[in-house]
């Protein structure tokens, strides 16, 4: 979903991406750039300590700016990225993805942004008028026109856009990982994908232009339940596409934790398609962005993905 994806900010002018792309986690900090044009991406990560990130919509994030600052500085200086521009990926939890229906909508984005604040106001649950939003138009035609919308508090927003300037850089654009993970997927069919942190599991499914399905699910701590949550989560995302689609997904495209194998789709699949779980099983698990050979200047840990940054390099300049 390229398309979706090369306009898509928070916060900023509409445009094409920075050539460098940084993802801040509880876990800690990927940065990936492209060396030069049609060349492979250089990836580098540095870890954090437990805590120094909480994210969410209702509190501060950020519990250590300073060294959340240190580890972009060091993750990025290890990537060499050519602009001091930067795509900032971050966590689902914090923000917020709408899909809103208009019979029309201006041309114009300063006169569109207004349109949909008033239309998020009764949806979220912070203050919409200062807070980060960002829209892509999905389908526009004579009789209806469909938005995707995303919104992040604007105090949590300005945390992580001041650490990456604390680190030099400025933020050129901002994205979920799920939505950036989109990116990274080359496909003329039909797409259904899942994206599981620690914290949360996202799937989206799109078609062609259009973006049908893009869900966040909070996960609990307890190993059974949060096994049962994300079964259920496949479980429904694959009945969508089928309601939507006429057909049984095929295949499932995976971002997100692994256990240390080779494969975290494969982790996953081992997980997921459990005899509790029949439904998912005819469906074959593929990494959106498998771990490259080469191009890690640091040794990448096995709570890490790439799909995020790897996708939002997708639309770089």
């Amino acid at each position: 979903m390229r398309s979706i994806l090369s306009k898509a900010k928070l916060g900023s002018q509409q445009g094409a991406r920075p050539p460098a792309a940084v993802e801040v986690s509880p876990q800690g900090v990927l940065a990936a750039a492209s060396p030069g044009p049609g060349q492979p991406p250089v990836y580098a990560f540095e870890p954090l300590p437990p805590g120094a990130i909480v994210p969410g919509i209702g509190e501060q994030n950020l519990r250590a700016p300073e060294v959340v600052a240190n580890a972009i500085r060091a993750a990025l200086g290890q990537v060499s990225p050519r602009t001091r521009a930067v795509t900032l990926v971050l966590p689902d939890t914090v923000v917020r993805v709408f899909f809103l229906d208009f019979d029309s909508l201006p041309a114009k984005a300063v006169e569109v942004l207004p349109i949909l604040r008033f239309r998020l106001r009764k949806m979220i649950p912070f203050e919409v008028e200062h807070a980060g939003l960002s829209y892509q138009v999905l389908v526009e035609n004579k009789t209806e026109c469909k938005v995707l919308a995303a919104v992040l508090p604007g105090p949590v927003l300005a945390e992580y856009e001041a650490a990456v300037r604390e680190a030099g850089y400025e933020p050129g654009a901002v994205l979920p990982t799920s939505l950036a993970a989109l990116g990274a997927i080359d496909s003329t069919e039909p797409v259904l994908a899942a994206n599981l942190s620690p914290l949360a599991l996202t799937t989206s499914i799109t078609n062609s232009q259009d973006l049908l399905l893009y869900r966040t699910l909070d996960l609990p701590e307890d190993p059974a339940l949060r096994l049962q949550e994300v079964q259920r989560g496949i479980s429904v995302a694959g009945a969508y596409y089928e309601d939507k689609l006429g057909a049984r997904p095929r295949l499932l495209y995976f971002a997100g934790i692994g256990a240390g194998g080779n494969s975290a789709a494969e982790d996953f699949a081992r997980w997921i398609f459990s005899p509790e779980s029949p439904s998912n099983s005819d469906m074959t698990v593929v990494d959106i962005a498998p771990r490259p050979e080469t191009g890690a200047a640091t040794p990448l840990g096995h709570l890490v993905t790439l799909a995020g940054v790897t996708g939002a390099l997708a639309g770089a300049n």
